[in-house]
C-alpha cells in the first residue's frame, strides 16, 4: 500500500485548517475541482472518509481527525529535523503561524512582527488575532501569544513578560460617585465588565492579606474588547479592571485612578504558548527571543 506523501500531509492539513476546499484551492493556487480530485484520490488509496462535505463547510470523520493529528505531528518533526541536521538553526526560515489577542494583536504584535520579518527574509509570516479559546495543537499554529496561564498541558509557554492587574476609575467618575473602600461597595457601584473567553462575566475576584474575595457586579457596560471597556473608564462611565500594560500611562497622567490599591488581583502576565517539542524550530525560538527583548525594553 503506498503511504502518504508529505505534500499530502501539507495539503490535508492546509483543508482542514482553512476549512474548505475552495479556500484550499486558492492558498495553493490551484483549481476548486483539482482540490477535490486530491482529497478523493487520498480516499481512495486509504481507503476511508476524512471529511464531510457539505456545499458550506467541511467536517472531519472520526479517521480524519486520526490522520490530522498524525499529520500535523509528521510534519512538525520534519519541519524540525531539517532544521536539526542543516547546521543552521540560528538562520529562521519557512513558515511562522502567530495567534495572538486581538487587540494587543494588532497593536504590538502585528508592528513586532514587521520587524522581525524585515530581520528573516526567509521567513513567510502568517499572523491571526482572535480572542476566542484557542487549541493551538489542532490549529496549526506554531505559537500562541496569551495574557494568563492557559489549563492544556499539552502545550509549553515561556513567560514573556509580569503584568499585574488594576482595578481603576476616571477622576470623574470618583468625584461623581465616590471610591470604593472596600471589595463588597464594589457591587453598588457601576462597572464596566470586560467579557472573556468562558469566564464568568461580572465575578471578580480579589485577595487581600492571604484571603479571597469574590464579589459580582452590575456591569451597566460590557464588551469582548479590552481597548472598549478601558474608553468607557476614560469617559469616565464605571470601575474597570486592566492590566498594568494597558493603563500605565494612562495612571502617570492622572486619566485614570487606581483604587483599592490593599487588594491584589490575578496576574495577567504574557506568555508564549507552543506545542510540546524536543527541539523547538529555530523561527519559533528565535521569535520568541525578540519578544522578550523587544517587550522587555519597553
Amino acid at each position: 500500500m503506498k503511504t502518504s506523501t508529505f505534500a499530502e500531509l501539507e495539503f490535508f492539513v492546509l483543508l482542514v485548517r482553512l476549512g474548505s476546499l475552495s479556500a484550499a484551492a486558492r492558498a495553493l493556487d490551484i483549481t476548486p475541482p483539482a482540490a477535490t480530485m486530491r482529497l478523493a484520490a487520498m480516499e481512495k488509496r486509504l481507503g476511508v472518509r476524512l471529511l464531510n462535505r457539505s456545499t458550506r463547510k467541511i467536517s472531519l470523520t472520526p479517521e480524519g481527525e486520526t490522520y490530522l493529528e498524525h499529520a500535523a505531528r509528521l510534519l512538525a518533526e520534519l519541519r524540525e529535523m531539517d532544521e536539526l541536521v542543516s547546521g543552521n538553526r540560528q538562520a529562521p526560515r519557512g513558515q511562522l503561524r502567530v495567534n495572538a489577542p486581538l487587540g494587543f494583536g494588532r497593536t504590538v504584535i502585528a508592528p513586532l512582527l514587521s520587524v522581525f520579518a524585515a530581520r528573516h527574509p526567509e521567513l513567510e509570516v502568517q499572523l491571526e488575532v482572535s480572542d476566542r479559546p484557542l487549541d493551538l495543537i489542532d490549529s496549526g499554529f506554531d505559537l500562541a501569544v496569551r495574557f494568563g496561564e492557559l489549563p492544556d498541558t499539552r502545550i509549553n509557554a515561556r513567560r514573556i513578560m509580569s503584568n499585574r492587574r488594576f482595578i481603576c476609575a476616571s477622576p470623574a467618575y470618583l468625584e461623581k460617585h465616590g471610591t470604593p473602600k472596600t471589595v463588597a461597595d464594589l457591587a453598588g457601584h457601576r462597572c464596566i465588565v470586560h467579557r472573556q473567553n468562558e469566564d464568568a462575566w461580572g465575578v471578580w475576584r480579589f485577595i487581600a492579606d492571604g484571603r479571597s474575595e469574590i464579589v459580582k457586579v452590575h456591569g451597566v457596560l460590557s464588551s469582548n474588547d479590552g481597548d472598549i471597556v478601558q474608553g468607557w473608564a476614560l469617559d469616565g462611565q464605571g470601575i474597570v479592571i486592566r492590566s498594568e500594560w494597558d493603563v500605565a500611562r494612562y495612571l502617570d497622567s492622572g486619566h485614570l485612578r487606581r483604587i483599592l490599591p490593599d487588594y491584589t488581583l490575578p496576574a495577567a502576565d504574557l506568555y508564549a504558548y507552543y506545542p510540546g517539542r524536543q527541539h523547538l524550530p529555530a523561527r519559533v525560538r528565535v521569535f520568541i527571543d525578540f519578544l522578550v527583548e523587544e517587550l522587555a525594553a519597553r
